[in-house]
């Protein structure tokens, strides 16, 4: 009886956890809200509003999701860029919704785009080796 316990395989994660969806899907919420409150600006809520906020969570946590799935496949220039893209064109997009001129808006989705491109190419160059897998500790 000189038998040895097996230690438990640990099971990676797959794309079907929640958190796949759930972190998407929040995000999509809040940013359709978000988008809906500053186009509406004190007047009544209408069906325009409604249309806004839906669209825009759809086609956000939409581009949050599909980003999430090719995670691994694009390389970490790419990744990061396509991350200040995204940040970029979002915050552009509501800043557009206050009634600004469409250069300054321009401009202000450019900065943050530029920077969470940058952000993002730092955490990925310094958690990845040069293959792209997750660096060892």
């Amino acid at each position: 009886m000189a038998a040895h316990a097996a230690v438990p395989a640990s099971r990676r994660a797959t794309g079907s956890s929640t958190l796949g969806w759930a972190l998407p899907a929040t995000l999509g919420v809040i940013y359709g809200f978000y988008a809906a409150f500053i186009e509406k600006s004190g007047a009544p809520v209408t069906w325009g509003l409604f249309w806004l906020g839906l669209i825009s969570a759809i086609v956000l946590a939409g581009a949050v999701y599909g980003l999430h799935r090719v995670r691994r496949a694009l390389p970490r220039e790419l990744h990061a860029a396509a991350w200040g893209g995204l940040a970029g064109i979002a915050v552009g997009f509501l800043y557009s919704l206050s009634d600004v001129s469409i250069l300054s808006a321009t401009v202000l989705g450019l900065i943050v785009g530029g920077s969470v491109t940058a952000g993002a190419f730092y955490l990925y160059y310094t958690h990845e080796d040069a293959a792209g897998r997750p660096a060892p500790y």
